[in-house]
């Protein structure tokens, strides 16, 4: 017991909630350095970011568990604390121990797989299992009894071939001497049910390769992209595109820029803005039978990094003007950019903007991130002929702009009016230097 307490592990956190392992980037403390309560001792990339982690007690860096490039899962040890310079042998002698604990629990299943030699015994006496069947009389599933109400069978008569003895269904047609194909059908017809979801992934990992072509892993980011992408197919979403003129806005920006802002910013102001007469367009389900109205207007905007992607937040974006939104963005890029974004500085937006029109993308839908009401897809402005009220005609700039959003919470008309003041703030873009 007093070893124990010399020696202690530093496990693998959940650094966020969607967390279920991480990946060792770096160990800034190498085996045999001392280091204190609060020292930063390795790198973990999780779904999100690499983050720095802690330990919690002062120590000597014994043994380290799992080397950088390798993973585990949220909870392991990944590293052994010594107290002092005389308890890194017992760490060593621990981490010999917990390496070889697979086999050694692999080795005790074996011992406990002796157990299971009695039962053979049991069955060699195959009468045996008859007062088996005795003592487990009447325990049968429910849709063995409902069969054998309906042919007719004693089920003390039955033997259970089930689990502990227990009597299915197929059982209690053998007994009634129904064949076993009509066995076969309900069997897979139950199984499927919960089987779909799950041989649909594995569908797409058994399709043939094509020759020539390198399987890459998902990263702990792309895999909890994938995730999420895969989990918004469940909410029934809807989408709406309007067109605005942004020849004002424009102007705007070319007045603002040189001062550090950028058209995302002027985008994720003016969104702000008109969100906050909206209240329904930035709230969101999350248990699908009620509505969580959000106290703040947090602006997630997708952001593409090395290697997946990521939204980084403005939160309160309405309260806060052009300038200290421009600092405040370009603090979250770089953080984004190296992977050093805290957890409440991605995963606390309330409505999220995507901009591919600074590539030049005229038009796109974007999927609905889970937890959000709606998404904004923005498109590139481009110059444009348009009639004016009196037929004239003359060439403005016009973006188009597409809202994806929950229709358990959001309707069109909300997002048609919200939609429209959005436009009315863009082209008349003086209220956004308020």
């Amino acid at each position: 017991m007093v070893v124990r307490a010399k020696i202690r592990e530093i496990f693998m956190p959940a650094l966020s909630s969607t967390m279920t392992e991480g990946k060792i980037v770096s160990w800034t403390a190498a085996e045999g350095d001392r280091v204190n309560k609060g020292d930063a001792v390795v790198v973990v990339e999780s779904d999100k970011a690499d983050m720095d982690v802690e330990t919690f007690y002062d120590g000597i860096v014994a043994v380290v568990l799992v080397p950088a490039g390798e993973s585990a899962p949220v909870g392991a040890p990944i590293a052994l604390l010594a107290e002092s310079d005389e308890d890194v042998a017992l760490a060593l002698a621990q981490a010999q121990a917990l390496s070889s604990g697979q086999p050694q629990q692999a080795s005790p299943p074996s011992d406990a797989a002796a157990p299971p030699a009695p039962p053979p015994p049991a069955e060699t006496p195959v009468a045996a299992p008859a007062p088996v069947a005795a003592g487990t009389k009447g325990i049968a599933t429910p849709q063995a009894k409902k069969l054998a109400k309906q042919h007719r069978v004693d089920l003390a008569k039955v033997t259970g071939t089930g689990q502990f003895g227990r009597i299915t269904p197929a059982d209690v047609e053998a007994a009634a001497g129904i064949q076993p194909k009509s066995k076969v059908a309900p069997t897979p017809a139950a199984a499927p049910a919960a089987a779909p979801s799950m041989k649909a992934v594995p569908q797409a990992a058994v399709l043939p390769r094509v020759p020539g072509a390198t399987v890459v892993p998902f990263t702990a980011m792309q895999a909890a992209v994938s995730k999420n992408m895969v989990e918004s197919l469940s909410v029934p979403t809807f989408r709406v595109g309007y067109p605005i003129l942004t020849d004002k806005l424009d102007a705007l920006y070319e007045k603002v820029k040189p001062k550090g802002v950028t058209m995302t910013v002027l985008l994720a102001k003016a969104a702000a803005m008109a969100l906050a007469q909206y209240p329904v367009v930035y709230s969101s389900c999350r248990d699908g039978s009620s509505f969580t109205y959000n106290s703040s207007i947090n602006i997630a905007v997708a952001v593409a990094i090395d290697g997946g992607l990521i939204t980084p937040v403005l939160e309160q974006a309405d309260k806060l003007d052009i300038y200290l939104l421009s600092q405040k963005w370009k603090e979250l890029v770089k953080k984004a950019r190296a992977k050093q974004l805290q957890p409440n500085e991605y995963n606390s937006g309330t409505f999220t903007l995507s901009n591919l029109g600074m590539f030049g993308v005229d038009r796109f839908d974007a999927i609905l991130p889970p937890g959000q009401g709606a998404i904004m897809a923005v498109g590139a402005s481009k110059p444009t002929v348009v009639a004016d009220k009196d037929g004239f005609f003359s060439v403005k700039n016009k973006m188009l702009v597409n809202v994806t959003a929950d229709h358990r919470i959001v309707y069109g008309a909300d997002l048609a009016a919200f939609l429209q003041t959005f436009a009315k703030i863009i082209e008349d873009p003086e209220s956004l230097t308020l």
